[in-house]
């Protein structure tokens, strides 16, 4: 709902409520500060709240009193009997076989009363009981993207109508199957859902059921009472078909409360009954002996046995619209009511001539209405408040909430008389009924990957906050970038207000992509604390439209909005680089150098389980921009890199190269982009750059580094040791840093990374960050340092030729072995000496830990456990020769293997510098090469088409092709390749029975399922089925394409 909206709703609310009766009396003068006179109006008498006749409304029929036909015993008079008679005189009549109430007080047919039994009844109820599978695909309101099971049942056979729980309906949308009992299923579609309780309603084309006859379960909300035995049928903890026995216990309970920020049901009562319901059976009938629903299963509690049923007769109120083809009208004022004993009410100051009036009009109940809260600016605000005791409508007394919702979906647009008790007085008021409509959302934005959509009635209630702004629903990739996460409100994009979602489409749309612009948001769990954060305007990788619902027939329809302007030429930034004080020496020789590197993925691709990155970057070559940092930082090649430069200019970057062996990565920006500020290359100890010298145990460094708040940090310390830098395979698999030596210092400070150099600030190593697992797969993190001599060839190539350097690999990750353990493994003592002459006082070699892949033909000349004595004639006892071999195709090495000495002709494998250069999405399936970490974890490779990521709410979601599959076949094809798996997806395209269309009935869509073979990583095989949704799961594809800014170029398959 808007903000224009909101105010004629408040604005047309006070001239009316001004009408009033010419009798009013004038508050107190203590009171005239907290009442308006316009609004409300205290009452003479308590009488007075009571305008007319009070009829008294007869209690409930007795046993003793009912006079009816064919009555039976009661069960106490039939126990009793039982005590003075054999068992095998007579039948005594049990809860299973005869009805709480006789057969005409329960509104049956005499026909009926002799077979009144609990196994007739639910054979033929089964028949019209569903169980729904269901994808909601988008993040929206309360409800967040993803997979559900829950249950319905038939209410109307001819018209196809199914009714459910709202939480399984789903304001959000949704794409839905219902399963028969025979196993029929049919595509439903979302035709209503409450905007409070918790109901709704699907629609089925009949007409596909080709094997059954559905049957309608009939609503009896007038037949629920205490102590009548009941059956829930449903889909309960994710079985088809589950049975609960219960008896009702409470039919006046509070509406449950499943916690703050999610859907709530309010301003109703709820069955309670000890069925012990559980996930899966929401939406299951509550039924009685005669197969009639008495309520609806909502919810139970997680520390007891009790269920929670939903009364029906507001549900058939609304069954009755629509099966008459009209709308749902439903009023509100903006307030939440409970239901308050009378002890309670006496102590909020009830009067007890109105009490004696309501208990001899409503005899049966205890209690009455109270006002819980009023919503900010809504039209009860300034009228009701909390504490308030409702006691007259209109001048009619009024018990329930029933009677109150009655009365105000009859008047939307008009105004509601209220008499309320407050503290020892009476007053009256008069309220305009707002149509709830109007404040629930019915439009989505889909932006940078992420959703807003209005604030809804329902979380405006849960935080006590207005019903009105832009509420973020999903944060995607670019509110991300801004922090602006799910449970948030956007105020402003830029300078422009945002109240609502026509202003926030307006204000996007005078962006300029790649921009950066200040957002101002709040959070709801503290919405009188104000945020303001840089968004990064990077819609590229991500469609940009909205979606309507069609009141009508529930589905939801997409249309494109307009994306930000072209990113601007290219506008020069100057700005001044800091110098360090000369306390802080030798940092002020390395702080020009030193950058911050952002970095946002926008799809979990390579194994990556989160999107945002940073660190910090050394300039290594200003004329060109390219700047090296640690791949803790930049993970992956896929996503935004900005570099923010003396602190202050922002500039875009991409992804130059990743390195496939060493903790580096290397990404460049546009030096025009810069102007004239003046950054330094950084400077490298040129022995250690070559390699002549190494950082060794003992020896005096400093290190420059970047705190968490980017203040520089120097500290003068010495290294502690030096030893090969261990890590953990991956789950899901992604780069890790192997085959390398680091060095550990005696005390370094806390720091996202830097340099380690001398008194000169000549660099000597890297302070790198090294991201890894343990042993229950939790990420982790070390600090570690690195040789400067590892980056020589990258910087030679970058920046001598402007290409990346030929790595390449043996395919094997290798660890040190001492002389000890490789003697008792065969080693003569002639290499033994050979070896302690080249090493001196740490003599070692390596030996292969473990193969890395089975595809390359140096993995199937190399063994697990071969010790390497030499490579290329030369004794191998430096891993920086066998981690990375650079230029070399074919090396030839000397292992010791069974206890002989063994020559082999390796050739090596070409590591790209960018692994993973496309990306397809297909049916929420991204799917990419198998990268190196993959091949890591597989004996062999099934195909080269891999499933990396999954997203929620999608047809992969749904069915189970899960991250970390290999599609092998499709439709009974094979799909060896990428190539073949894109050309199969075309083929799907062009042929129309692939695709979903529309059945004449209320525009239902069906699809055809796809049948794929996928196989895990342990290599075990099976056949699945996937509903092909193009609506919600387009097709699409992402290329590397170095001429594009960001590197990358989207291409649209449909």
């Amino acid at each position: 709902m808007n903000k224009e909206e909101t105010s004629r709703s408040s604005d047309t609310a006070r001239p009316n409520a001004q009408r009033m009766r010419s009798d009013s009396n004038i508050p107190h003068p203590s009171e005239s500060a907290n009442i308006s006179s316009q609004r409300i109006r205290r009452l003479s008498s308590p009488s007075a709240l009571l305008h007319g006749e009070v009829r008294v409304r007869r209690a409930s029929l007795k046993y003793a009193d009912a006079g009816l036909a064919g009555r039976r015993r009661s069960l106490a008079y039939a126990d009793l009997m039982a005590v003075f008679y054999p068992p095998n005189v007579m039948s005594q009549p049990t809860v299973t076989e005869t009805p709480f109430e006789s057969a005409a007080w329960e509104g049956v047919a005499d026909t009926e009363v002799g077979v009144a039994n609990w196994e007739p009844m639910l054979e033929k109820a089964i028949k019209s009981i569903v169980s729904i599978k269901a994808q909601c695909v988008r993040s929206f309101d309360t409800e967040t993207s993803g997979t559900y099971n829950a249950t319905g049942f038939v209410v109307d056979a001819e018209a196809g109508l199914i009714l459910s729980n709202r939480h399984v309906v789903n304001p959000a949308p949704v794409v839905a199957q219902a399963i028969f009992s025979n196993y029929e299923e049919v595509e439903l579609q979302a035709v209503y859902r409450d905007p409070v309780h918790d109901f709704g309603f699907f629609r089925f084309d009949p007409a596909r059921l080709r094997f059954m006859q559905a049957e309608s379960i009939r609503l009896a909300p007038q037949k629920a009472k205490v102590g009548m035995e009941i059956r829930v049928v449903g889909n309960d903890a994710g079985e088809k078909l589950s049975i609960l026995a219960g008896t009702l216990a409470r039919l006046d309970r509070a509406a449950p409360e499943y916690g703050v920020g999610e859907y709530n049901d309010f301003n109703t009562f709820y069955l309670q009954a000890a069925s012990g319901t559980s996930g899966g059976s929401s939406g299951s009938p509550v039924l009685d002996i005669y197969g009639d629903a008495v309520a609806l299963n909502a919810g139970g509690s997680t520390r007891a046995a009790s269920s929670f049923y939903l009364p029906l007769s507001r549900v058939k109120r609304a069954l009755d619209l629509i099966r008459r083809g009209e709308c749902v009208p439903r009023g509100t004022i903006q307030a939440e009511f409970e239901h308050l004993p009378y002890d309670e009410l006496r102590r909020l100051g009830l009067d007890m001539s109105i009490e004696t009036k309501m208990r001899e009009a409503f005899p049966e109940s205890q209690g009455m209405l109270a006002v819980r809260t009023v919503l900010p600016q809504g039209p009860a605000d300034g009228s009701l408040r909390s504490g308030d005791i409702v006691v007259s409508i209109d001048g009619q007394p009024v018990i329930d909430f029933v009677g109150f919702e009655a009365r105000a979906d009859a008047s939307i647009g008009a105004d509601l008389c209220v008499g309320v008790w407050r503290g020892d007085k009476a007053y009256e008021t008069c309220v305009r009924v707002q149509d709830m409509d109007a404040i629930t959302p019915h439009r989505y934005i889909e932006v940078g990957g992420g959703v807003v959509n209005s604030l809804s009635y329902q979380v405006a209630r849960s935080y006590g906050i207005p019903a009105a702004g832009v509420y973020v629903a999903s944060s995607g990739h670019v509110l991300s970038s801004a922090s602006a996460w799910r449970g948030t409100v956007i105020q402003t994009v830029g300078s422009t207000p945002t109240p609502d979602l026509d202003s926030f489409v307006r204000a996007f749309a005078a962006l300029s992509e790649g921009s950066r612009v200040p957002v101002r948001f709040f959070a709801l769990e503290q919405p009188h604390r104000q945020k303001v954060a840089i968004m990064s305007v990077d819609t590229h990788w991500h469609a940009l439209r909205m979606a309507t619902r069609d009141m009508r027939t529930g589905s939801w329809i997409y249309g494109d909005l307009p994306p930000p302007t072209p990113a601007r030429a290219i506008e020069p930034q100057t700005a001044a680089v800091g110098r360090l004080p000369p306390s802080l020496a030798p940092g002020d020789a390395v702080w020009p150098s030193v950058v911050l590197v952002d970095f946002h993925c926008p799809y979990l691709v390579d194994g990556m389980k989160d999107t945002q990155f940073s660190g910090p970057g050394f300039v290594i070559d200003k004329s060109r921009g390219l700047v090296v940092c640690d791949r803790d930082t930049v993970p992956i090649g896929l996503g935004d890199v900005h570099v923010t430069i003396a602190g202050s200019v922002v500039v875009v970057a991409r992804v130059r190269l990743l390195h496939p062996v060493y903790n580096f990565a290397v990404v460049q920006y546009d030096p025009r982009q810069i102007g004239d500020t003046q950054v330094q290359d950084l400077r490298f100890h040129p022995e250690y750059l070559a390699g002549e010298r190494r950082l060794a145990q003992g020896d005096a460094v400093y290190i420059v580094a970047v705190s968490g708040d980017q203040s520089p940090v120097v500290r003068h310390t010495r290294v502690a040791s030096r030893s090969m830098v261990s890590t953990r395979e991956c789950l899901p698999p992604r780069f890790r840093c192997m085959n390398v030596e680091g060095i550990k210092l005696n005390d370094h400070p806390a720091c996202q990374g830097g340099v380690l150099c001398d008194d000169a600030g000549l660099v000597t190593g890297m302070w790198t960050s090294v991201a890894s697992q343990d042993s229950s797969h939790k990420d982790t993190t070390t600090m570690t340092g690195f040789d400067v001599c590892l980056l020589s060839q990258t910087v030679a190539a970058l920046c001598g030729f402007d290409h990346c350097p030929d790595v390449r690999s043996l395919d094997a990750e290798l660890w040190t072995i001492r002389l000890a353990a490789a003697r008792a493994l065969g080693l003569s003592p002639l290499r033994i000496r050979q070896i302690e002459e080249a090493c001196g006082e740490n003599p070692r070699l390596f030996y292969v830990l473990g193969i890395l892949t089975t595809e390359t033909q140096a993995s199937k000349l190399l063994h697990t456990g071969d010790i390497i004595l030499e490579k290329n004639g030369h004794l191998a006892t430096d891993i920086n020769d066998l981690g990375a071999i650079h230029d070399d195709k074919l090396v030839r090495l000397v292992v010791l293997r069974d206890g002989q000495e063994t020559t082999l002709d390796v050739p090596t494998t070409p590591l790209p510098s960018l692994e993973t250069t496309r990306v397809i999405h297909w049916s929420g399936a991204l799917v990419q090469l198998p990268y190196r970490a993959v091949q890591e974890q597989v004996r062999s490779m099934p195909s080269s088409v891999y499933v990396s990521c999954t997203l929620y709410g999608s047809p992969a979601n749904c069915y189970g092709l899960r991250p970390g599959m290999w599609i092998t076949e499709v439709e009974g094809r094979s799909v060896a390749t990428v190539e073949q798996f894109v050309a199969m997806l075309e083929h799907m395209r062009l042929d129309r029975s692939f695709d979903s269309h529309e059945h004449p009935m209320s525009n239902v869509q069906t699809a055809r399922y796809v049948r794929l073979t996928v196989v895990n990583k342990s290599l075990v095989s099976r056949v699945i089925s996937l509903r092909v949704d193009n609506h919600y799961w387009p097709p699409w594809e992402l290329i590397h394409d170095a001429a594009t800014p960001c590197g990358w170029k989207s291409i649209q398959r449909i």
